[in-house]
């Protein structure tokens, strides 16, 4: 396995396509596909080669990164008779990036390992904003010489990656994350939601947290979208619900009860119901207590 200079990027939405044109910043020439077609134009328009299917994408690519919704969407793309992972180049690496949780990634490693292709399991933290500037945290796991080959990679999406050993720690340590953000999140929009009900202007707890030892920045910036009741989606909350639902379904697999998730989770499914699914995650603040 060797250090690339052409990546193929299979999926462009809100975190691909930051993700492509950090990559393009950084002189990797980029081969990139998505299901629907014309999302690839902001790509396109930036240098990116658009093909017309995944297996055309990845066709002379060192590294093929996936950055798709689901475990069942890189499944559908990379696995089976007419899969990419059939027609990769020798040594190739499969850079897979997205939050798929743990079953789909032991399924995955598991399609690669058949057809002898080297799998680094590499998940990122951030949204749009750090995608689009190249200031990810890519929490890279798999083996030395794969996560080797996908330094430039790394090095053009994230302002840091972090080696965390064998491949699907990375998922692992997602889930982590994601269960300490999602409940930040919820555990925010109902402390506004008791400030309403007591009279206490909402802002007041940004203002009280501010600077000391209880101030969290993630507060601040999620805060100021529920304070306005307007939610530009940095993540959308479909795919927050996504991630929460992961979290617990890696937890019931170890028998852990996770009740604060269980109730965030039903935050999310009723600003889901209220139609709020492409708006940004902190939109689950229009269901809580309204």
């Amino acid at each position: 396995m060797r250090q690339t200079d052409t990546v193929a990027l299979l999926g462009a939405g809100l975190m691909g396509t930051g993700m492509g044109r950090s990559l393009l910043r950084a002189g990797l020439k980029v081969r990139a596909w998505n299901r629907t077609r014309e999302r690839l134009r902001p790509l396109e328009e930036a240098g990116a080669r658009a093909c017309e299917s995944a297996r055309e994408a990845a066709r002379g690519a060192g590294v093929v990164l996936t950055m798709l919704s689901d475990g069942a969407a890189v499944e559908a793309v990379m696995t089976g008779a007419d899969g990419v992972l059939a027609s990769l180049d020798p040594g190739a690496v499969w850079a897979q990036m997205s939050t798929v949780g743990i079953a789909a990634t032991e399924r995955l490693m598991a399609a690669a390992a058949g057809r002898e292709v080297a799998y680094v399991d590499a998940p990122v933290l951030g949204t749009r904003e750090p995608a689009e500037a190249g200031q990810l945290l890519v929490l890279a796991s798999g083996e030395e010489a794969a996560l080797r080959a996908c330094e430039r990679v790394f090095s053009a999406v994230g302002s840091r990656t972090l080696p965390l050993g064998a491949a699907g720690q990375g998922t692992r340590t997602k889930l982590v994350v994601n269960a300490w953000l999602v409940g930040l999140l919820g555990a925010l929009a109902e402390s506004f939601a008791v400030a309403r009900s007591v009279g206490v202007p909402e802002e007041r707890l940004l203002e009280v947290i501010a600077g000391g030892g209880l101030d969290v920045k993630y507060a601040h910036l999620k805060g100021k979208l529920m304070l306005a009741h307007s939610y530009p989606a940095s993540f959308p909350l479909q795919l927050a619900l996504k991630d929460a639902r992961l979290v617990r379904e890696a937890a019931a697999a170890a028998k852990v009860s996770l009740p604060v998730m269980e109730g965030v989770i039903r935050h999310f499914e009723r600003a889901l119901e209220k139609g709020l699914g492409g708006e940004d995650m902190a939109a689950l603040a229009e269901a809580v207590g309204r």
